[in-house]
């Protein structure tokens, strides 16, 4: 596991954040402020990068991704995006929501109900930060235009224009609104856990589609992922997120171990290149148990004071009449 290595000398990062540390809203009635989701996260992305941030539910993955979206304002530390080649980078707290739309485009989750919207009329939205909200009125009716072709053909949806939104597949809706994220011609694109409710074929190609992307038009990439395997195939760089805080980044094959398997993930195996491709895959055996205190401090191994980490055997429980589970191993005495 590489230990963090965010800094940018050269000043060449085209997004950054420099100490960042955000705090959901206290809620009404509640005397002690809430911890922090991200504490002291510096991240710098450099133009060409694709980064997969990593890490266990609840850590902060997603508040960062909308952070450096400028859909957060952090509560100490500023997240700050370069504007033009050369230009000095400025705060996203200072720029409108526009501005910062030119500069980089955000693929979530999930899509509200959109009935009876066509694709194209969806993938036109991205077309706002550069046309204005009456930039669809100048079209002659039905024409998608040349940025809406463009982006549907980039995904593989040129035949899908007109047709509804919520008759597309799965896939279909993710490449969709990866389409509208393209539209907005943005040099840095964020992503959400892209290939969440994806089979393993659509899974390899949506981020095969997103490299490819990266690679013919020039751009940079942040993406949180869950898969691990996947992370390593596709990003040229990993970070790691624990209890808020940076704990790993670096290379795929410097940063996929099996101590951060066992101190980010809680889990005991072993991470052995890949036959076919070289890369890092990650064999997982077994979760690890902790015990003791969480408080801490961020070291090599994850924080400073960080529980102990024992590994425990699952207890033998015997099958149910008619089960086919077969153990493998008697139960441990």
């Amino acid at each position: 596991m590489t230990e963090p290595r965010s800094a940018d000398p050269a000043g060449t990062a085209l997004l950054r954040a420099d100490r960042v540390v955000y705090r959901y809203p206290r809620r009404r009635g509640a005397t002690v402020a809430p911890p922090a989701v991200l504490d002291s996260v510096d991240l710098a992305v450099r133009p060409g990068e694709f980064v997969a941030v990593l890490g266990m539910n609840g850590c902060g993955k997603s508040t960062l991704l909308r952070l450096l979206a400028g859909e957060l304002t952090p509560d100490t530390g500023r997240i700050r995006v370069r504007l033009d080649d050369g230009a000095a980078p400025a705060e996203l707290s200072g720029l409108s929501r526009r501005a910062i739309a030119r500069r980089i485009a955000v693929v979530h989750q999930s899509l509200p109900p959109l009935p009876g919207l066509s694709v194209a009329a969806f993938v036109r939205q991205g077309r706002y930060p550069h046309e204005g909200a009456l930039g669809a009125l100048r079209r002659p009716a039905g024409a998608p235009g040349a940025e809406v072709e463009r982006a549907l053909n980039a995904v593989g949806l040129t035949g899908a224009a007109h047709r509804l939104l919520d008759e597309l597949s799965g896939g279909e809706r993710q490449r969709a609104r990866l389409a509208l994220a393209l539209a907005q011609a943005a040099p840095v694109l964020l992503l959400d856990e892209p290939i969440a409710h994806l089979d393993v074929r659509h899974q390899l190609q949506m981020l095969a589609l997103v490299d490819e992307l990266r690679r013919t038009l020039g751009l940079t990439v942040v993406a949180v992922l869950h898969e691990l395997d996947v992370a390593a195939r596709a990003a040229t760089r990993l970070v790691a997120l624990a209890r808020g805080r940076v704990v790993a980044d670096g290379a795929p094959a410097d940063v996929l171990d099996a101590e951060l398997l066992r101190t980010v993930y809680q889990v005991r195996g072993r991470v052995v290149p890949d036959a076919l491709t070289g890369r890092p895959r990650c064999l997982v055996d077994e979760p690890v148990a902790e015990d003791g205190a969480r408080d801490g401090h961020p070291t090599r191994f994850g924080h400073a004071g960080s529980p102990n980490v024992v590994l425990r055997r699952p207890s033998h429980t015997p099958p149910s009449p008619g089960s086919r589970v077969a153990h493998s191993e008697p139960p441990s005495g």
